[in-house]
């Protein structure tokens, strides 16, 4: 009779492995709300728990710009219906559909309670505790610290990183538009090289905090509309960063076609630089015409983790930065244009259509220099993108995707499609 039950539950637990239930532990041991559970092949996932003690499971990567979802709080909608919100950028998600009123989608994952053990429905194997990245003994993608000061007054690169290492977000401000209207009139000539910081200099009042503690006001009021401006001048605060810093850092780059990288493409990222500029320029005053200040909210530095993971290589960089995360800014901006829209605000619409208008040529810019430098180093353009996101991008790109904006900066959809989550 043991023999048989032994059968027996053996038999079970090859059921259960086939329909991919996975069994993470007692009930009992899950008491805070949020969980993190870890798979090897990166696609982490969340466990939820409510104060009634029901359990939910989703991605743990806000499908935005990969704000970490177990740091969020849960919040109750109306009607019993519960959200998890991103620390990041305070988008919800229906912990029942995982859909969110921006017109994002996360995945959501089937949780069960048996005899007291939780059971997940997923193909990935999870386990609590953080998986070691595997990484090669050459492999270093750490930033350099260090500053060269050799370079001349005359160059490019030297302005850039006086720019990066710049603090007060006005002065970056004025001194790239400064820099962009050398160049343009040829007061700067030459590219130059030199060594940028490991990262950009922030004013000493900044509330800076790990991108989990940021904490979001209720829908639908102006102090939410604040903290939302407020969010997205932190990101152009980051924007023109990235853009000097894609200038300093790979001013010296050889293609494998034994070429420099042309002139045009560092005019076309001066450019890039001073619409960044002007974006948090417009929304800074948009902010203090609201009754705000940028610096009277926490932000977070979590944007820069981009530069850092793809500071060794300039295909990485465009592809992450440029192809990815300011393509997603295109996916979300009809949802928050229509937040303020439905508010009246048509003050912060303006600013955000004009953003919109300039954030296309800058997805457009990263997908041709992109192309440019597979071409010339004859690598197969959609394959190396591919493998560059998988690489050094978390998790799957996730729809909805506005494919107007996309196509309107050249990226169709072989492009990101293939990176879609593949359905069970």
């Amino acid at each position: 009779m043991d023999r048989f039950e032994e059968d027996l539950v053996e038999a079970l637990k090859d059921v259960v492995r086939a329909r991919n239930w996975q069994c993470i532990g007692d009930a009992s041991k899950f008491k805070t709300p949020c969980t993190k559970l870890y798979s090897e092949d990166g696609q982490h996932i969340v466990l939820v728990r409510s104060d009634d003690g029901r359990f939910w499971a989703m991605d743990s990567s806000c499908p935005h710009e990969g704000g970490p979802l177990d740091q969020g709080d849960i919040e109750d909608l109306g009607n019993g219906r519960l959200a998890l919100i991103c620390p990041w950028h305070c988008f919800e998600f229906s912990l029942e559909t995982g859909s969110s009123s921006t017109g994002l989608q996360n995945h959501v994952y089937n949780v069960r309670v048996t005899d007291g053990k939780i059971y997940i429905n997923t193909q990935h194997t999870l386990t609590l505790y953080p998986i070691p990245a595997k990484k090669g003994a050459s492999q270093d993608t750490s930033l350099p610290v260090e500053i060269n000061s050799a370079s001349s007054e005359n160059t490019l690169c030297f302005w850039a990183t006086k720019v990066l290492c710049t603090p007060d977000p006005q002065e970056k401000v004025v001194l790239t538009r400064q820099v962009q209207g050398w160049w343009d009139t040829g007061k700067i000539t030459e590219i130059g090289e030199c060594t940028p910081p490991a990262q950009p200099s922030r004013m000493d009042n900044l509330t800076v905090v790990e991108p989990g503690k940021i904490k979001r006001g209720k829908g639908g009021t102006q102090a939410s509309r604040i903290a939302l401006l407020h969010s997205l001048a932190n990101i152009e605060q980051w924007a023109i960063d990235l853009s000097w810093d894609v200038i300093a850092r790979f001013s010296t780059v050889t293609l494998g076609s034994g070429d420099s990288l042309p002139r045009q493409f560092f005019s076309d990222f001066v450019k890039v630089a001073g619409d960044e500029a002007k974006h948090y320029d417009l929304l800074e005053q948009r902010i203090e015409e609201l009754g705000s200040s940028f610096g009277a909210l926490p932000v977070h530095n979590g944007l820069w983790q981009s530069a850092t993971e793809t500071s060794q290589d300039v295909l990485a960089r465009l592809a992450i930065v440029h192809m990815v995360h300011e393509a997603r800014g295109l996916d979300v901006h009809p949802q928050t244009l229509s937040r303020f829209a439905a508010q009246g605000d048509t003050a912060s619409v303006k600013v955000l259509e004009v953003i919109y208008a300039d954030e296309i040529t800058h997805v457009a810019a990263g997908l041709r220099w992109f192309s440019y430098i597979c071409s010339s180093e004859g690598r197969d353009c959609l394959t190396t993108f591919h493998d560059l996101v998988k690489l050094h991008f978390k998790g799957y790109l996730k729809p909805p995707f506005n494919a107007e904006g996309r196509k309107s900066a050249g990226m169709t959809e072989e492009w990101y499609v293939p990176l879609v989550k593949p359905s069970n």
